[in-house]
């Protein structure tokens, strides 16, 4: 095991499609433009895009939804296996599709298709919600969470993602994460164009209290989400503004936010680290810039960073590293990692166990504990697995791993980098990547015992 709780998604999944080519001419019939040469991409969508975000993430996860025995019905469960484990409901009709056109990455059009709701509950989709150590409902009101409704109210979920379309959550769930204009158009006392933090707000802590949930999140796009537990809100900002393709931005959420909760995170913390998820999967192109499902085989067990990299590699993909001693995990380190994980298709975290820590930085450390220091690091999103070393650096270890990518914060130098002579004997690249200003184990300790003085 690697560390990470199953999760189970109960919702509505949908088949997207994009069609993405350029245009630079009109239609000489009509003032729109022709996307010329344009090619065909499927995706999950809805509930199955949350499932398979979550499955990236190393997590087992099972895919509670409707599906039928249509084309695009076996279009998803391809792309599915063998990432999620599908439990199908009946559906009335066709599985629903999206399709957009794109031109230059730019939306032009979308064509919707299939009206197939999820028609009735099934006594193993019952016992599989009942037995789920976690639950996340992705609702995009298409009847799955409606089917399933009085199972889920004996056992409230610990978030569920709401569409105006479908019903509300049932009581005690712990988190539900509208966007913006959806709770806005959800608060009991009705919708207002008024779309400001103080409306955001309002909306919240009216949804708390109208659904008995114990905490509402409101996802703003680009300038974060609002933490409401009925009063007192909490904003948490975007670190950055990315102005990309944010198709799917609300799944990453969902699905960062749950997993971390399964995990055993408080709320709060779940609600930061979703919005940093989210903002980062915009950053890098959104759901249409996500791997193929079929180009890459699931990541092996976590506890296994080598049976990891041959699976990659296996698959074509390629493998990145990341080294340090991690002592006390800092806002340089994690934005290290996650700069490091856009790099690959895994990211493996070689960490210097408590021996080496203390022959680098003397007596008394690590503050921190080998196993502590490798727990809080598998919890992060961005790291896939985590292998320790005993010696003053690396080398051995890499030797073994034989990463496509070896990367290092950039307060190393390039001759600080033994390990680029290293890489190149199997055609690796050692990288260094920006190191946020005035952010090191040591400096935080010189800093704290000043405190105590």
């Amino acid at each position: 095991m690697n560390g990470k709780a199953p999760l189970v998604v109960v919702g509505d999944a949908l088949l997207d499609r994009d069609l993405t080519g350029r245009a630079e001419r009109l239609a000489p019939d009509a003032p729109v433009p022709v996307v010329d040469d344009y090619g065909e991409r499927t995706r999950p969508g809805g509930a199955a895009l949350t499932a398979y975000l979550a499955a990236r993430d190393g997590r087992e996860v099972t895919l509670v939804a409707g599906v039928g025995d249509d084309p695009a019905s076996r279009e998803l469960r391809r792309l599915l296996d063998p990432w999620v484990t599908l439990v199908p409901l009946p559906l009335t009709g066709p599985l629903p599709e999206k399709s957009r056109v794109l031109a230059a990455d730019r939306p032009v059009a979308r064509l919707d298709r299939g009206d197939g709701r999820a028609r009735e509950a099934t006594d193993r989709a019952r016992e599989t919600v009942r037995a789920a150590p976690a639950v996340l409902v992705s609702d995009y009101g298409r009847g799955a969470a409606d089917a399933l409704r009085d199972v889920l109210a004996a056992r409230p979920p610990l978030l569920w993602d709401p569409h105006p379309r479908g019903g509300p959550p049932v009581p005690g769930t712990r988190l539900v994460t509208p966007a913006e204009k959806e709770a806005l158009a959800l608060a009991p006392d009705g919708a207002t164009p008024r779309r400001n933090l103080a409306a955001a707000a309002h909306s919240a802590a009216a949804l708390v209290r109208h659904w008995k949930a114990a905490a509402v999140a409101v996802t703003l796009g680009a300038r974060g989400a609002l933490l409401s537990y009925g009063e007192h809100p909490l904003l948490v900002p975007a670190s950055a503004a990315h102005h990309g393709d944010s198709c799917g931005a609300g799944d990453r959420f969902a699905a960062t936010a749950a997993g971390l909760l399964a995990d055993g995170a408080l709320v709060g913390e779940a609600v930061e680290a979703a919005v940093a998820a989210a903002t980062d999967f915009v950053g890098a192109g959104g759901a249409g810039a996500l791997p193929r499902p079929d180009a890459a085989l699931p990541p092996a067990d976590g506890d296994d960073p080598f049976a990891l990299a041959d699976r990659i590699r296996t698959a074509h993909g390629t493998v990145v590293a990341a080294g340090g001693c991690f002592d006390l995990l800092h806002a340089g380190h994690v934005g290290l990692l996650q700069a490091a994980r856009e790099l690959g298709d895994c990211l493996v975290v070689c960490v210097n166990s408590d021996a080496s820590v203390r022959r680098r930085k003397g007596a008394g450390r690590p503050v921190n504990p080998l196993a502590d220091r490798v727990r809080v690091l598998r919890a992060l999103a961005c790291v896939d697995a985590v292998a320790v070393f005993d010696e003053d650096t690396p080398e051995r270890l890499l030797a073994d791993l034989r990463p496509d990518v070896w990367v290092k914060g950039g307060d190393y130098a390039a001759a600080d980098l033994p390990e680029a002579v290293l890489l190149e004997e199997w055609g690796g690249q050692a990288v260094l990547l920006p190191y946020l200003d005035g952010r090191s184990s040591t400096g935080m300790l010189e800093r704290a015992a000043e405190g105590t003085r």
